[in-house]
C-alpha cells in the first residue's frame, strides 16, 4: 500500500501541476494527504481535496472532479468522486500479487525502511532505582523504550540502548544506614532485592518516629560522595544484588542494553556543567540555591544546586546528554519516562539551548507515558503497595501452563512456551493502550486469555505456522516463490487480509513517528481478525484447485512473516506451536 500510495501521489501531483503552477507541493506532501476510508465501499485510498481549495481557488468538489478526469494510476482500477474526495479503488488481483510477492521476497524485513540509514539514536529507558525489585510501574518505560528501539532498528537506525540506573542519591545513604542498624549480610544475600526493600521501608517507618535518621542518611550519602571505603563497598554490593534481579526480568522480556551507565557515572562530570553555566552567566543564586531562571519561557526556575552545593537531577541529565553526544554523536536521544517528568525534561532541554547547544532543540526527545495504578491505588515502594513483575509473570505463566496441560499435554518444551506466552500476555496488555493513557491495572483483565489479548495473537501466529508446516509436509516446497493470481478470483476475506498486510509499512512508519507502540499492537489485532476470518471461511489446505490452494498457502505464509515481525516490534515471543 505504501508504494501504491506513492504512485497515486505522483499521478495526482501531475494533475495538480497541470491546473496551477503555484501549488509548490511534492509527491511526499500529496502522499501524506491520502487517507484510508473507514468503509471498503468508499475505496481503498481517498484523497481529500479541501487543503487545495485555497491554492486552486475552487470548491473541493470541483477540484476532485478536475483531478479525476482522465486520471490513470497503475494498480488503480477506478476513481470515483464523492464530494470533495477522490476515492481510489485498487486492482484487487494486482494488489494481492504485488503484496504477497513483496512479503515473500522480503520476508522478515518487510515493513522496514531505510529512513534511518547512517543515523544514530540513543534510547534511555527502563532505568530502575537500584535496591528495588521491578514492579508493574517499571513495565512502561521498559517495554515502550525497547519497542521504540526495535522500531528504529527496523527503520535503519543504529541504536544505542542505555539503562540509566538510579544508582546515586540520598536513598543510598538511607539504605546504608538501614543496613547498619537493622540488616546483616546473610539475610540480604538470602532475600536479595526483597531484603533491601524491607530495609528501605523500615528506614522510613523509623524516620517518622525519629527524623534525625534523615540527617544521618544525608551525612552518609555525603561520605559516599567522598568515596568513603566502607560506604563504597556497601554501595557496590547493593548494585550487584540489584542487577542480578533485573537481569532475570530482562531475560524474560528478551531485552538487552548497550550501556548501564547510571547516575553515579556522571558524578564527576557535573562540576564541569556547573562551571559552564556560571561562565556563560546563565545560572543565578536565589535564596542560597543555584538556578536558571526560565520565567521568560513560562516555566519555573530550573534548580541546579541545592543550598549546600550538592547537584540536582538537571545537572546530571545535562552532563549525561553532553557525554552521549560526544561519545555516540547521536542524531536523536530519546528519554522514555513517566509523564510526571514532563516539566523536568522541558526545563533542562531549555537550559541546554540557553547554553548554546542548538542541537538540543531537535535532537533531545522526551517520550512520556501514563501512570499505573493497582485497582485505583497509587504505587509506592515505601508503603509496600506494589505488584512485583516477577509475581505477575509467574501468575500468567501458571495460567498458561494449566491451559496447555489441558489442551495439549504432549507439547514439547511446555515450560518454555508457557513462560513466553505468559510474559507476552502482560506486555501485550500493557501496550494495547496509547502510551500516554493512565492504566488502572486490573489483574483479571491482564491475565484474561479471551478476546483481543496477547495469547489470542500468539495462537493466531501458531495457527499460521501450523498451516505452513502442513503444506511443506505435503510437498509444497516453493512457499517463498512468487505467486501468480492471474485468473484467480479472490474472496472478500482474502482481499481484506491482503489489504491489511499491505498496511504494515504504513503502520511501522506511524508507530515510529508518533513514538507509539500501541499502533503495532492494534495492527496485530487487525491482522489476526482478518486472518481468522479467512481461515474459518475458506478452504486452504483442502482446496481442490491447485492454483488457488497455492495462493492461499502463500497468503498464510505472508501473514506469518508480518505477524512475526510485528511481534518482534513490541517485544512479545513467537511460538510456532502452542
Amino acid at each position: 500500500m505504501n508504494q501504491l500510495k506513492q504512485t497515486a501521489a505522483e499521478a495526482v501531483l501531475c494533475k495538480i501541476n497541470a491546473l496551477t503552477d503555484t501549488a509548490n507541493l511534492s509527491a511526499d506532501d500529496i502522499a501524506g494527504m491520502f487517507e484510508y476510508p473507514p468503509d471498503p465501499k468508499m475505496g481503498d485510498l481517498a484523497f481529500p481535496c479541501f487543503k487545495l481549495a485555497k491554492t486552486l481557488r475552487q470548491a473541493p468538489p470541483k477540484i476532485a472532479a478536475a483531478l479525476a478526469e482522465n486520471l490513470s494510476i497503475p494498480g488503480i482500477s477506478r476513481v470515483e468522486v464523492a464530494g470533495g474526495y477522490l476515492n481510489l479503488f485498487t486492482d484487487k488481483a494486482g494488489m494481492a500479487a504485488n503484496t504477497v510477492n513483496t512479503i515473500l521476497a522480503q520476508k522478515e524485513s518487510y515493513g522496514g525502511s531505510h529512513e534511518g540509514d547512517g543515523k544514530t539514536v540513543v534510547l534511555d529507558y527502563s532505568s530502575p532505582n537500584v535496591a528495588k525489585p521491578f514492579h508493574i510501574g517499571h513495565l512502561g518505560t521498559t517495554v515502550i523504550g525497547h519497542s521504540l528501539k526495535k522500531l528504529h532498528e527496523f527503520s535503519g537506525y543504529h541504536c544505542i540502548g542505555i539503562n540509566h540506573l538510579g544508582d546515586w542519591g540520598t536513598q543510598f545513604g538511607k539504605m546504608i544506614v538501614a543496613y547498619r542498624k537493622w540488616g546483616n549480610r546473610a539475610n540480604v544475600e538470602a532475600g536479595q532485592c526483597d531484603a533491601l526493600v524491607d530495609l528501605y521501608v523500615k528506614f522510613h517507618e523509623e524516620a517518622e518516629k525519629d527524623p534525625s535518621l534523615n540527617d544521618e542518611a544525608r551525612a552518609t550519602f555525603t561520605a559516599l560522595e567522598h568515596h568513603d571505603p566502607e560506604c563504597m563497598e556497601l554501595w557496590k554490593w547493593i548494585i550487584e544484588i540489584s542487577l542480578k534481579e533485573y537481569e532475570k526480568t530482562y531475560k524474560q522480556l528478551g531485552i538487552t542494553f548497550d550501556s548501564y551507565n547510571g547516575e553515579s557515572f556522571y558524578s564527576d562530570k557535573m562540576p564541569a556543567v556547573v562551571e559552564e553555566l556560571k561562565s556563560k552567566n546563565i545560572m543565578v543564586i536565589d535564596d542560597g540555591a543555584s538556578i536558571v531562571d526560565l520565567s521568560e519561557y513560562n516555566m519555573p526556575p530550573c534548580l541546579i544546586l541545592k543550598r549546600d552545593g550538592s547537584t540536582l537531577y538537571p545537572a546530571r541529565d545535562i552532563a549525561a546528554a553532553l557525554y552521549r553526544k560526544k561519545t555516540y554523536n547521536f542524531d536523536k536521544c530519546i528519554y522514555v519516562t513517566s509523564a510526571g517528568q514532563n516539566l523536568h525534561f522541558a526545563q533542562w532541554f531549555k537550559v541546554m539551548e540557553l547554553m548554546g547547544y542548538d542541537w538540543a532543540k531537535d535532537e533531545l526527545v522526551h517520550v512520556p507515558y501514563g501512570t499505573v495504578s493497582i485497582d485505583g491505588g497509587k504505587l509506592s515502594t515505601r508503603s509496600g503497595n506494589v505488584v512485583l513483575l516477577r509475581d505477575l509473570f509467574n501468575q500468567a505463566i501458571e495460567k498458561v501452563s494449566a491451559i496447555m496441560e489441558e489442551k495439549n499435554p504432549d507439547l514439547p518444551d511446555k515450560e518454555k512456551i508457557a513462560e513466553s506466552v505468559g510474559v507476552s500476555a502482560i506486555v501485550f496488555y500493557y501496550l494495547s493502550s496509547g502510551r500516554i493513557r493512565d492504566i488502572n491495572f486490573i489483574m483479571e483483565d491482564a491475565l484474561s486469555f479471551e478476546g483481543n489479548t496477547g495469547p489470542y495473537a500468539q495462537y493466531t501466529y501458531a495457527r499460521a505456522c501450523s498451516i505452513v508446516s502442513k503444506a511443506e509436509n505435503t510437498g509444497m516446497t516453493d512457499l517463498d516463490s512468487p505467486v501468480s493470481i492471474a485468473g484467480v478470483t479472490l474472496t472478500e476475506e482474502e482481499n481484506a487480509l491482503v489489504k491489511t498486510l499491505a498496511l504494515f509499512p504504513d503502520k511501522v512508519a506511524q508507530a515510529l513517528h508518533e513514538y507509539e507502540p500501541s499502533v503495532i499492537t492494534r495492527y496485530i489485532l487487525d491482522v489476526c481478525a482478518d486472518f481468522n476470518r479467512f481461515y474459518h471461511d475458506v478452504q486452504i489446505l483442502t482446496c481442490e484447485d491447485e492454483l488457488l490452494r497455492a495462493v492461499r498457502v502463500k497468503l498464510t505464509m505472508a501473514t506469518k512473516y508480518v505477524l512475526g515481525s510485528a511481534f518482534d516490534l513490541i517485544c512479545i515471543g513467537k511460538n510456532e506451536k502452542i
